[in-house]
């Protein structure tokens, strides 16, 4: 009977991960299409609320990392990797308010690549073993 119940935990907080992660995912992803706009000469709203979206979205990973990991009994380095997010979505924030661009976008690449990283894993065959 608590066997039934530790897995039907990991299973929904496992769910929970793989919708966390795309939806970061996603909102990283429609940043960079907004980055792109103000390239373009559109305004910087769009912009600047969809940082709000990230900011979100990756305290979302992040939760759900640890609760996966610890009450989950998963493995620890994608609750780690989602606080990296995190912290790194905060320091990109920054850093484009301040307009330094020459750091401001390799954080949003690394962002995006952390994040597909882990959508990738969290739809592979190891998550299972998570």
């Amino acid at each position: 009977m608590v066997t039934q119940q530790v897995v039907k935990e990991r299973g929904g907080l496992r769910a929970a991960f793989k919708a966390a992660i795309v939806l970061n995912a996603l909102a990283v992803l429609a940043q960079g299409v907004t980055a792109g706009q103000l390239l373009g000469g559109a305004g910087t709203a769009a912009h600047g609320m969809g940082a709000g979206a990230v900011h979100v979205a990756g305290l979302l990973v992040a939760i759900t990392g640890v609760l996966a990991w610890k009450p989950g009994r998963g493995a620890g380095w994608p609750a780690l990797v989602g606080v990296g997010i995190l912290l790194l979505g905060f320091a990109q924030s920054m850093t484009g308010g301040s307009g330094a661009t020459a750091v401001h976008v390799p954080l949003a690449l690394a962002i995006f690549g952390l994040s597909v990283w882990l959508v990738v894993w969290a739809f592979s065959p190891r998550m299972s073993r998570m």
